[in-house]
């Protein structure tokens, strides 16, 4: 009995640790919303920018937030949280840390199927969004039949993933080729990942589906905790291993490609945001969000420093993330076995 008291005991620590982990990351993430809301152009005091997102606010605050800050903020908001919960399953379910959406060909083969649609059909908006929901999904099944050996294996899905992901991006650049200036110009743009020009009914889109897929994700988070500790200790405790990262994977496949039909492939957030969140947290705990809001920060940092660090010139914010996710991951290979 003393050892399940324990286990009790320790278990509520960490969930108590978890939520004010949360919190304090939430905080900051408010912060930023508030700065994004606030400059520019035409700059904002936080009052004002509190009052219109309470529907108090005067003509000019209501024009600049509703129209031309509002979505690109929440768009980078949704992008950065859907990117974070996908690496943390990714990472989790294949236990490898390098193993996220960017790496092992999900966010590349989605990239080249929108860039297709782009430059074949001139697709946007809701037809550019189920494409490359399409597209991301007949990538993993593809990665995911060539990786199978009777169950999935992390060092398998990860060589398997960087082989689709190189095959994915000969597709892009065929297509950069084959298509006109101004499609070439548009697809340099969407494939940089950009928020310069968001699509608002797109970002409802996405937060449709982020709130679903991140209800599917909560639901299944306990069988994702249990394989952390192995197949065959998840098999013991009734799990069918194959089954539940299978679904898994599926949830954080359609995250990440929701995030690249509305962005385009902003790199490497899904590779830091899971592992900063566990450092966070502590003992091992998935926290998938925290993960959430750790991406939502990565982004939203990252589109105030790719608006404002040279003035005059808007760069895309997936320039920023590059500049900082690459020297991570470079990191992680230097340090891992």
């Amino acid at each position: 009995m003393s050892a399940v008291v324990v286990r009790v005991r320790a278990a509520v620590r960490g969930l108590r640790r978890e939520l004010v982990v949360l919190g304090a990351v939430v905080v900051v993430l408010v912060a930023l919303v508030l700065v994004g809301l606030g400059v520019g152009e035409i700059p904002l005091s936080p009052g004002q920018v509190v009052a219109a997102l309470f529907g108090h606010g005067d003509t000019v605050s209501d024009f600049v937030i509703g129209q031309l800050r509002g979505p690109r903020t929440l768009a980078a908001l949704l992008v950065g949280a859907s990117l974070g919960v996908a690496g943390g399953i990714v990472q989790s379910v294949v236990r490898n840390p390098i193993a996220s959406p960017d790496v092992i060909g999900i966010t590349s083969g989605a990239s080249a199927s929108g860039l297709t649609a782009i430059v074949l059909f001139g697709a946007s908006g809701a037809s550019l969004f189920t494409v490359v929901l399409v597209g991301a999904v007949l990538v993993s099944l593809v990665i995911g039949g060539l990786a199978w050996r009777r169950g999935i294996t992390g060092n398998r899905v990860v060589l398997v993933g960087i082989g689709v992901a190189a095959m994915s991006l000969s597709v892009t650049g065929w297509m950069l080729t084959s298509g006109t200036v101004q499609q070439a110009g548009t697809a340099l743009l969407w494939l940089s990942g950009s928020l310069n020009a968001v699509d608002r009914g797109v970002v409802g889109l996405l937060g449709v589906g982020f709130v679903v897929l991140m209800v599917a994700a909560l639901v299944q988070s306990p069988r994702l905790t249990v394989l952390t500790l192995g197949d065959e200790v998840a098999a013991s405790l009734g799990l069918r291993p194959n089954r539940a990262k299978v679904l898994l994977l599926l949830t954080a496949v359609l995250l990440t490609a929701a995030a690249v039909a509305t962005a385009g492939p902003v790199s490497f957030v899904a590779l830091m945001a899971a592992p900063i969140a566990r450092r966070l947290v502590g003992g091992g705990r998935v926290a998938l969000g925290v993960s959430a809001a750790v991406g939502a920060v990565i982004v939203l940092a990252s589109d105030l420093i790719a608006q404002f660090a040279i003035p005059g010139n808007a760069l895309p914010v997936g320039v920023v993330t590059g500049v900082v996710g690459a020297p991570y991951l470079l990191w992680l290979l230097a340090r891992g076995r």
